[in-house]
């Protein structure tokens, strides 16, 4: 892989993709954090059935407190963690009041001194609500820059630290959707949909399939596909 092919996978997936936008429901800053939080081992489907019962409740961080713990572990009892992600959202929400005067922050340090929440999230937060060129490597993004040789890593911070080096200045608000998105419908884990693929002739996977009917029929991530725990 070198940097001239890096740049036509970038470009081929920009030109396939235009506008690539998060998947979680949002129309604030906070919301999207919150969303953000629950989303950790969790699918977008499944915060987006949760947070459209929750945010018409409690959408600002002095609701949410009046919400209640209790309260609100009721409208996300149905994503994965919810004790632990409640405890938190309440704790962040508090800190949010005294240190921000309700406002999401837009630094990095800020956010990463917030319960609950990590790089990956933070890194979320600045692109996605305040347009900021951070990238968050997810399970997706940490697979396809692996798979394809775009930014081969060992963990997530070696994936970041090279896709911010490669990644051109005008791809770089949205390399992030542009990576995931791939990832989760294109690059799949189990067996990417290689016939189909935009970049197929630019990745330098090398098991990489002919056969489409037999991926469509695959739902279930491989065993030993790459599994990352990261807020």
């Amino acid at each position: 892989m070198n940097q001239k092919k890096r740049l036509a996978i970038f470009d081929r997936l920009a030109e396939a993709n235009p506008h690539p936008a998060t998947e979680l429901n949002y129309s604030t800053p906070f919301e999207l954090l919150i969303a953000v939080v629950l989303s950790a081992q969790a699918t977008d489907k499944g915060v987006n059935k949760a947070t459209a019962k929750l945010f018409p409740i409690a959408n600002t961080p002095q609701a949410m407190l009046s919400l209640g713990l209790e309260s609100l572990k009721t409208y996300i009892q149905t994503i994965n963690l919810y004790h632990g992600k409640a405890a938190n959202i309440i704790k962040l929400c508090q800190q949010l009041l005294d240190k921000h005067a309700g406002q999401v922050p837009q630094t990095r340090e800020e956010l990463e001194a917030l319960p609950g929440v990590g790089r990956k999230t933070a890194s979320v937060i600045l692109n996605t609500a305040f347009g900021q060129h951070a990238i968050a490597v997810d399970t997706h993004i940490f697979r396809v820059s692996n798979r394809t040789g775009i930014a081969p890593g060992k963990n997530v911070r070696e994936v970041e630290r090279k896709l911010e080096k490669w990644v051109p200045e005008k791809h770089r608000k949205d390399i992030h959707h542009l990576l995931i998105l791939h990832g989760r419908y294109t690059c799949i884990a189990r067996k990417p949909k290689c016939p189909v693929c935009v970049i197929e002739d630019l990745c330098e996977y090398k098991e990489k399939t002919t056969d489409l009917a037999e991926n469509e029929m695959i739902s279930r991530p491989a065993r030993n596909s790459p599994r990352l725990v990261e807020s």
